[in-house]
């Protein structure tokens, strides 16, 4: 630490001392909520150690890079630097005490430091002690004074004084006169208490033996070493000016306001001469070689009146001291003093200087959070210097007053990015002056994300609808999730959860992008395999810690008509020689047969509807919905006893699809009646045989080329063949074989057919049985053939000849 250096003086001497204290140690580096003082001497060297700040404020070198320490405000700020590898601070720039404080006899520079992590403002004044660094210097380096002869001896002349900028002994002037026989040296102390040289007449002049007197008058200051300065004095023996000019006062004081026009008038001063002519004329002048006065002010030499020339400033200058002069024609001078105070006006607003603020501030930050420290400052005084400091709007900030007018911004509550994810700090600070003026300064702070907010997803239950026999790997669905945090903690990827035992069944069938949420077909989905799954997803944020949320999708596979109505009863794949049989004495709509169909496809698709296609009328007709077919009308003696009807069953799709079966109905009054078509059928059959023999025999013979042994065997064949019944072709059929020698027992067609019958057949292919219903004609019990193997009648039937047992299995396929 810099040494407390002390100046003292006497009047030609000065004498500086440097003592250092070591009780004073922990008065100038005490705690954080005190003031630092040091004190150098001005125009050191850059570079300059002024103490080692660090020590002083008991902070750890170590810290101070990660702290921040460093000089933040102050006008004076600019002048020091601190290192933050030792500690130390230093001379940044020249101080010149003269420039920085004028005449004043105290100059002390104040200025805050800041530190960080935590917080804290420091303030530090430095005393600037004043060096001799200024010589006495005089207004004019040459005073001329017109003396008449006459003049008596003891008569004094009031000369100029020298400026020294200099403060304290270093200020202090003596002065002293050159060797001569005529004139000595003397002062005039003012009211105020300025201290002038005067010229003293010893002895008579005489013009005529010297008219021309020159001395040199030397200013010394207190300093040591002493420094000097010399004005030359020109005197002039003249006839006769024996009166000096006066001024009405020796001090004037006048207060004006800083916002004073140009060019205004601010003062008049007056002097008079009781001399006339040009030894009674006065010129009035300014004596100073100070620029802040010359730059101000102006003096009318002839009318006294002072005028502002500059713009004033309170907080540039708050007085101005002037020295003026008034000489008359003859040489003889009077000095007068002026001093001017500038009343403050509220001109300046608050200025708000951000001393060290965050520009970001994450949304979990405890209230009380400091995001800023910034300091407001007014260069007015009085009232008009006293700021008020607040944020404007609705923002969930504060200010925290601390020491020397620097504020905190804390954080009053909780934020939330996702509801307000930036703020504009608005800073108002007005003084109390009148009127009142106002500056303002934004600070933006963004609020920086956590990952607070979980995926949502819009629904807890998604349903999507795919038709089946789509094509293996198309996007079947989109699913999204929403995150109201921001970038990795916005993140989204999805999956699909499922147990261990679906894992493998959910591959099969579906595949999801992890990034953008589309659900792919694995395979082509069957609707009549597989109407729904429903499986979860889980949305995961990239967060950390991650957060997800889960929601069930649900997908029902949409039937599409790619079934074909698949018949039951009657079989498609039965041989043609399969008849229905028909009563004769049938009325109309009574039920013959049925149609018994079913389809694999649903709803609209499996609706099925029976149709008879036929380009004539036809004698039975078939309800649309139930597939049962019955008799049109009355059978009569020129219809034809055997009917092909060809039933097509189409479904409700679009495209509509169909399947065909074609029944084969027999008229019939009696079992023998139906017979001789048998036979006519065997004959055809034969015939269709024949033909069949006489081209292959043709072809042999044309061909020529078949062998002799060939010839044989296919002649052998054919007469083989001779040899065969003629019901042989019945036995492809789903009627047994009948021998014609049992035809005779019943030619007198007393066969009877009992009744017709409704038949039942199960929409289950694997339940092929039939029920048949109650007769709809009253016969007698024992005149009933039974058709299946129930076990009705079996006793009957096998005490019959073999004939009767023939006839009833004809007629129980026929059934």
């Amino acid at each position: 630490m810099a040494g407390l250096h002390l100046q003292e003086g006497q009047a030609m001497q000065g004498l500086r001392w440097q003592v250092i204290f070591p009780f004073l140690f922990s008065w100038l580096c005490h705690s954080v909520s005190g003031h630092i003082h040091y004190s150098i001497n001005e125009e050191l060297r850059k570079g300059s150690i002024v103490g080692n700040i660090a020590k002083d404020l008991q902070l750890d070198v170590k810290d101070l890079t990660r702290r921040k320490l460093r000089v933040v405000s102050g006008v004076y700020q600019k002048y020091f630097s601190i290192n933050l590898d030792n500690g130390n601070l230093y001379i940044a720039d020249r101080i010149d005490r003269e420039t920085l404080c004028g005449a004043a006899a105290d100059c002390v520079l104040t200025f805050d430091a800041v530190v960080e992590n935590p917080l804290n403002v420091f303030s530090i004044k430095i005393d600037i002690q004043d060096i001799n660094d200024n010589p006495p210097k005089f207004i004019i380096d040459t005073i001329r004074i017109e003396m008449s002869e006459f003049t008596l001896p003891g008569t004094r002349f009031l000369l100029h004084n020298a400026e020294d900028l200099d403060v304290g002994v270093n200020s202090v002037i003596s002065y002293r006169l050159s060797t001569n026989q005529y004139f000595t040296l003397g002062e005039k102390v003012s009211t105020d208490g300025s201290v002038f040289p005067e010229l003293i007449l010893e002895k008579p002049l005489d013009r005529e033996t010297q008219d021309k007197h020159e001395l040199i008058l030397t200013a010394s200051d207190g300093g040591n070493p002493v420094q000097t300065g010399t004005a030359l004095i020109n005197i002039i023996v003249t006839d006769f000016n024996d009166n000096s000019p006066v001024f009405t006062q020796d001090v004037y004081k006048v207060s004006v306001r800083e916002n004073i026009p140009v060019n205004s008038t601010i003062l008049q001063v007056s002097a008079s001469d009781e001399d006339e002519g040009v030894n009674g004329k006065i010129i009035y002048s300014i004596r100073t070689t100070a620029n802040n006065i010359l730059q101000s002010f102006k003096l009318n030499s002839s009318s006294g009146e002072i005028i502002t020339k500059g713009q004033l400033d309170y907080e540039v200058s708050r007085k101005y001291e002037i020295l003026l002069q008034a000489e008359d024609g003859g040489g003889l001078a009077a000095k007068a003093k002026v001093l001017i105070e500038v009343i403050d006006e509220n001109d300046n607003a608050p200025e708000i200087s951000i001393t060290s603020s965050s520009d970001l501030i994450p949304e979990d930050s405890a209230p009380g959070t400091v995001v800023a420290l910034i300091q407001v400052q007014d260069r007015d005084s009085g009232e008009n210097g006293e700021v008020q400091c607040i944020i404007k709007g609705d923002v969930p900030f504060e200010l925290k007053s601390t020491a020397n007018n620097f504020y905190k911004i804390l954080s009053k509550h909780s934020l939330d990015r996702e509801i307000i994810s930036s703020y504009n700090i608005t800073i108002q600070a007005s003084d109390k002056g009148s009127p009142e003026m106002t500056s303002r300064k934004v600070i933006r702070l963004d609020v920086s994300d956590v990952n607070d907010n979980a995926p949502v997803f819009e629904k807890l239950t998604y349903t999507a609808f795919i038709p089946e026999n789509n094509l293996p790997g198309a996007s079947i669905f989109n699913i999204q999730a929403r995150d109201l945090d921001s970038e990795d903690n916005a993140k989204i990827t999805y999956s699909i959860m499922s147990t261990s035992n679906e894992e493998d069944l959910l591959s099969s069938y579906i595949s999801m992008n992890p990034v953008t949420g589309v659900i792919y077909a694995q395979r082509s989905f069957d609707y009549e395999k597989q109407k729904e799954f429903r499986f979860q997803i889980i949305a995961r944020d990239n967060g950390s810690p991650s957060l997800n949320s889960s929601t069930t999708l649900r997908i029902c596979i949409v039937d599409q008509n790619d079934n074909s109505p698949v018949i039951l009863y009657q079989s498609p794949e039965a041989d043609s020689s399969t008849f229905e049989m028909v009563p004769w004495t049938s009325e109309p709509g009574s039920l013959v047969s049925k149609v018994v169909a079913v389809d694999a496809d649903s709803g609209h698709n499996a609706w099925l509807s029976y149709f008879l296609q036929s380009s004539e009328p036809s004698l039975f007709t078939i309800d649309q919905h139930t597939g049962e077919i019955r008799t049109s009308r009355v059978f009569q003696e020129k219809d034809i006893m055997k009917h092909g009807i060809v039933v097509l069953v189409r479904d409700n799709g679009n495209p509509s699809r169909s399947a065909s079966v074609t029944i084969n109905m027999v008229i019939a009054g009696h079992f023998h009646q139906v017979l001789p078509e048998l036979s006519n059928q065997s004959i055809k059959e034969e015939s269709q045989s024949n033909l069949q023999f006489y081209l292959v025999i043709a072809l042999a013979l044309i061909s020529f080329l078949f062998l002799v042994t060939v010839i044989i065997a296919v002649v052998s064949k054919y007469k083989e063949s001779k040899s065969s019944t003629s019901f042989g072709s019945m036995s492809t059929s789903l009627y047994p074989p009948v021998d014609p020698r049992f035809m005779t027992q019943f030619s007198n067609g007393t066969l009877p057919l009992p009744y017709s019958y409704d038949v039942c057949v199960t929409l289950d292919p694997s339940e092929r049985e039939f029920a048949f219903l109650k007769p709809q004609h009253n016969v007698p019990v024992e005149s009933l053939i039974d058709a299946d193997d129930s076990g009705i009648g079996n006793e009957s039937l096998k005490n019959s000849s073999p004939a009767d047992y023939l006839i009833s299995q004809v007629r129980m396929n026929m059934l």
